[in-house]
């Protein structure tokens, strides 16, 4: 069951802790880790969605990484399933972020980098032409991926000044949630183990409470590394909470109109 919080609480929704393990995919483990499960509560004003690197080079067959990610996008159903927290969100007033991730030409010229920035790089992942220049960016592996657009481009939407590396520390996104009196994030988007693991770090270390929504991620799978079993590891012993997207949207939904 899935227990609501009383009315003199506010535009609140619980999602339950031990009451949704049964509810949960088999993508994530069911909680006989014993590992306490906070629960996650969505209070209408102090939650929002937080999206990362929703963009054709991770999401779409034509991007320059779906031969690693491609396997895991299809199987989680992940493009159809952010979209479903995009809708459900902007319908229930729920505050949309975007937290892209970008490389101008000067960010080739670093003198080092590690494995994926190096390969990033080398493969022109999310590469813009510069910072103010939009001349062949639509379409682009650093474009938003098409279906996305009316969500993300509705004038609502908070979209961050890029990330660089994983996680937010090299952006404004933490600003822009505390400017807007945000303290709990639902976390989705792209790459599972990379960027949306190293942003929910970030945002715990913050001090946001944060959940992240299981199958609306994904990650490369290579010989002898699952980023995807790693992220889902790392997701389960960090945040609050950790829920399908089946779930979430209905609690997000439900808080509407508690």
């Amino acid at each position: 069951m899935i227990s609501r919080i009383p009315r003199r609480l506010g535009h609140a929704f619980l999602i339950g802790a031990a009451a949704l393990t049964a509810a949960l995919p088999a993508t994530v483990p069911a909680h006989a880790d014993g590992l306490p499960d906070p629960g996650f509560t969505i209070v209408a004003g102090a939650t929002a969605l937080v999206v990362t690197d929703p963009q054709n080079d991770f999401l779409s067959p034509a991007g320059v990484a779906w031969g690693v990610v491609g396997k895991n996008v299809e199987a989680n159903g992940t493009v159809g399933h952010i979209d479903r927290l995009f809708a459900a969100a902007k319908a229930s007033g729920v505050p949309v972020f975007v937290s892209p991730h970008y490389y101008y030409p000067h960010d080739h010229g670093w003198r080092f980098e590690g494995a994926l920035e190096a390969l990033m790089h080398k493969i022109g992942m999310f590469d813009r032409k510069g910072p103010l220049v939009t001349a062949a960016f639509e379409g682009s592996g650093a474009d938003w991926l098409a279906q996305y657009k009316p969500y993300i481009e509705d004038g609502h939407t908070v979209v961050t000044s890029p990330h660089k590396v994983f996680g937010p520390e090299t952006n404004d996104l933490v600003l822009q949630l505390r400017k807007r009196g945000v303290s709990k994030v639902i976390l989705a988007g792209m790459s599972a183990n990379l960027c949306t693991e190293s942003h929910m770090r970030e945002l715990v270390e913050q001090g946001f409470e944060v959940m992240v929504v299981s199958d609306a991620t994904a990650a490369a799978q290579l010989p002898g590394l699952d980023g995807y079993a790693a992220a889902l590891a790392n997701f389960r012993m960090i945040a609050s909470h950790v829920a399908d997207t089946d779930t979430t949207v209905a609690a997000i939904q439900a808080a509407a109109v508690q």
